[in-house]
């Protein structure tokens, strides 16, 4: 009994460890970011216009492939120096739309070709591919179906690549429904993180960064010299990527540069989002970590935070593990204390929140305004995302275990409704399917685990776990409800 006291025990201290280094890279990136400037490529004096394509990858887009197109018609660049490739793998009314769209933009003389796939081997990455045969620009510009470049994004992102060794240039993304409903402002929340200070501080520090599928603009001979569009891992922006500075290209991080884009607004469309990303980032990790490691190219440091950069995902697991561990651990120190010594590790994971927290201060007050009404919010905020993220632990940890398992699955897209505000509904949408499923059960049965486990640490004098444990019964209770209740709405 005593080996599996200390196997259980070991088990929390490696979650726990993992999420203290985890959140410690966190914190360079962030001393990064507050110490130093981002730097910034010399731009030609004069403007000069090379061949561009432009690729719009879709798939069963029916409410917003026609105000993408018009988005892209717009854009400010000489037609006779621009193609555009409409990469569409859709099977619905949205492909009838579509060329309907596209023969009209024909007709007034633009560039535009409607290329469409009998099967979408490959996914998006196969599309990609494919297009790519029959590019005419020296540089390709990606663009996902709810994306809106404004008119000058070439004119701001060609520049650029006057140095030669500058593979691809990442732009920021911005949001047309940030403040739909309180998910789509936590998952702003989340991901201004990421663009606000990871991307820059990576980039500041010529660490490792990776194109995000969308809103960046590559030059056409790094992809083929990393080895193109790959489809074996699901997440293929970022194996990309790090194959191409792998192979030493450089990559840009134009922060000052943004493109509105549309949140999921469903919890169903989240969660088919972040199964996507978390399997992919675990496939990428097993693909490429080796290599980083193998690099003489890259210093100790830089191989150190492309690590946890690739095992982002990986954080879910830790969670998840913490959780469910919390319960027995207190009863083995209640009824022994041959142990004692190795409970001490559990103040690190307090550490690591607080590093979360002022983490995503900064981030906060860097894209909002420092008010009295924003102070008092912050800490809402901070807490619902927080408590919705680690929630999302169960669900993104099966991920991770299908992603290192080299489990195969589809590639399952993010639905978008072209919500803007709250006066809009997505009810009658055909494409919101808020559906029961087993995990959603095992999600609550979760969530009455860990509110158990929270009585029990009372109960034990653990007081230090109970916010911890009630914040992801909380995001778990959530979950569940936002499930459910589209899904009541539909189905009756």
């Amino acid at each position: 009994m005593h080996y599996l006291f200390l196997l259980l025990i070991i088990l929390y201290g490696i979650s726990i460890f993992f999420i203290l280094l985890f959140s410690f890279s966190q914190l360079t990136l962030l001393f990064i970011y507050i110490l130093k400037k981002s730097p910034k490529e010399k731009k030609k004096t004069e403007q000069s216009f090379p061949m561009v394509t432009i690729q719009l990858p879709v798939y069963n887009e029916k409410y917003i492939v026609e105000r993408l197109l018009n988005c892209i018609e717009e854009i400010n660049y000489p037609l006779d120096k621009i193609q555009v490739q409409l990469l569409d793998d859709s099977n619905d009314e949205s492909l009838e739309l579509a060329s309907k769209k596209v023969a009209e933009m024909q007709s007034k003389g633009y560039p535009i070709e409607h290329i469409k796939r009998n099967n979408r081997n490959g996914y998006k990455a196969g599309a990609l591919k494919e297009g790519l045969n029959t590019t005419k620009g020296e540089f390709i510009a990606i663009f996902d179906a709810d994306f809106l470049p404004h008119k000058n994004f070439l004119l701001d992102t060609i520049p650029y690549f006057i140095n030669e060794k500058v593979g691809l240039v990442q732009t920021a993304w911005k949001y047309t429904n940030e403040n739909y409903s309180l998910l789509t402002f936590l998952q702003s929340f989340g991901l201004n993180a990421h663009f606000t200070i990871e991307q820059t501080a990576r980039n500041t520090a010529n660490h490792f960064i990776n194109f995000n599928g969308t809103a960046g603009i590559w030059r056409k001979q790094c992809i083929l010299d990393a080895g193109n569009w790959q489809s074996d891992t699901l997440t293929e922006d970022l194996d990309l990527s790090y194959r191409a500075q792998l192979k030493k290209w450089k990559f840009v991080y134009a922060g000052n540069i943004e493109c509105l884009s549309e949140l999921p607004v469903t919890i169903t469309a989240l969660k088919n989002q972040q199964f996507r990303w978390s399997k992919g980032a675990a496939q990428c990790a097993k693909k490429n970590l080796m290599p980083v490691w193998k690099s003489h190219s890259c210093s100790l440091t830089t191989k150190f935070m492309a690590t946890f950069h690739l095992m982002n995902s990986c954080i879910f697991p830790a969670i998840l593990c913490i959780a469910l561990l919390t319960f027995p651990l207190f009863y083995i120190k209640q009824i022994t204390h041959s142990f004692d010594f190795l409970f001490r590790i559990s103040p690190f994971f307090s550490l690591s929140i607080g590093i979360v927290l002022f983490f995503y201060a900064v981030t906060f007050f860097k894209n909002q305004k420092i008010n009295f009404q924003n102070l008092i919010l912050f800490p809402f905020y901070f807490l619902s995302f927080l408590s919705i993220s680690m929630a999302l632990s169960i669900h993104n940890s099966l991920a991770v275990f299908e992603g290192l398992a080299e489990i195969k699955s589809e590639f399952i897209r993010t639905p978008k409704f072209n919500l803007q505000n709250h006066t809009h509904k997505f009810s009658e949408n055909k494409y919101a399917t808020e559906k029961w499923s087993v995990l959603t059960w095992v999600e609550l049965v979760c969530a009455f685990y860990f509110l158990f486990s929270a009585y029990y640490c009372y109960y034990a004098n653990g007081y230090g776990a109970i916010p911890f444990l009630g914040m992801i019964s909380f995001g778990l209770i959530y979950l569940f409800w936002a499930t459910m209740f589209p899904a009541l709405k539909y189905n009756n």
